[in-house]
């Protein structure tokens, strides 16, 4: 996928929290990380112009805790790109990654100021087409995944119009989920997701899943029937069973992480002493501990995708 390409950042200063790469209408910093009234939507690398237009233009959104991101995040996005080159009728014009609001309030998750951090370090390092939208993790209450998927179909095609065709004509942009299997399984499972939800994200979005070691996608599917049309299963021909889980417990047990995780990344995660322990929730500015709260019932887990 083309796009504007970033010199990768060394981890030892901010980064811009607006999206990967600058835009003229400005950048975030870590001091302004929490005002929604300087948010601007990063929209620096996703295509303006279709290369086919007898296919659909698609845009991939992975939510998640990211806590740390891991490279199997950053490798789903190319998985899931080839399965859609090689096996779909649509083409891709993009690629963000959505880290969860602090208020999810789960074990092991580094303050929203530190995920974004990390995250734009990633893909401004590996990658020329994802970006980091900041907008669900600088919110105060928890944001359902199915309105982090409406604000996205929002920004691109309300405000931004799609995509245009190489003869001019624009077209809307179809926004879907991209998620490891864990996720469809908590889909499956009575109790967890609103079925008022379920149905706006598969029904009106859908997901593209990963598989995953260890999880049962046929079982999780069969309960999934309604929507199985807009679910696309990924099989990962070289597995990968990296989790931000596994990171977590081998940093905090004084363990080598390199090459699971981005070097830079790792530099930062170094730098201000994240994942030594079950404090990685205070923020850069000190904010009061957190306590371990339940997780929101439409939730799941955001763990990420493949976490």
């Amino acid at each position: 996928m083309n796009g504007p390409t970033s010199s990768a950042p060394d981890g030892s200063g901010p980064v811009p929290i607006s999206g990967s790469g600058s835009q003229s209408s400005g950048e975030l910093t870590l001091s302004e990380v929490n005002d929604l009234t300087t948010y601007v939507f990063p929209g620096d690398r996703w295509r303006r112009v279709m290369k086919d237009p007898s296919k659909t233009p698609l845009l991939l959104v992975a939510c998640g805790s990211f806590s740390p991101i891991t490279y199997l995040h950053l490798r789903m996005f190319e998985m899931v790109a080839d399965y859609i080159k090689f096996s779909t009728e649509f083409e891709l014009v993009g690629g963000y990654l959505s880290p969860v609001s602090d208020a999810y309030k789960k074990a092991g998750l580094a303050s929203a100021e530190h995920r974004l951090q990390m995250c734009e370090i990633a893909v401004n390092q590996t990658s020329d087409w994802l970006m980091v939208d900041p907008w669900e993790a600088i919110q105060k209450e928890y944001q359902r995944t199915a309105v982090v998927l409406d604000h996205f179909n929002h920004e691109i095609n309300e405000i931004r119009g799609g995509v245009e065709t190489e003869s001019g004509e624009r077209r809307p942009i179809h926004v879907a989920l991209l998620a490891g299997a864990d996720l469809i399984q908590t889909m499956s499972t009575p109790g967890v997701w609103t079925s008022k939800d379920l149905d706006h994200i598969l029904g009106r979005y859908g997901a593209f899943i990963v598989e995953r070691t260890g999880t049962d996608i046929d079982d999780a599917l069969a309960s999934l029937q309604p929507w199985k049309d807009k679910i696309y299963v990924i099989q990962q021909l070289i597995q990968n069973d990296v989790s931000s889980t596994k990171i977590r417990l081998a940093l905090k047990r004084e363990m080598s992480v390199r090459y699971l995780i981005p070097a830079s990344v790792i530099k930062y995660i170094e730098q201000h002493g994240l994942y030594e322990d079950d404090g990685t929730a205070s923020s850069i500015h000190e904010r009061e501990a957190e306590g371990k709260g339940k997780l929101p019932i439409d939730s799941g887990n955001k763990e990420g995708p493949g976490c």
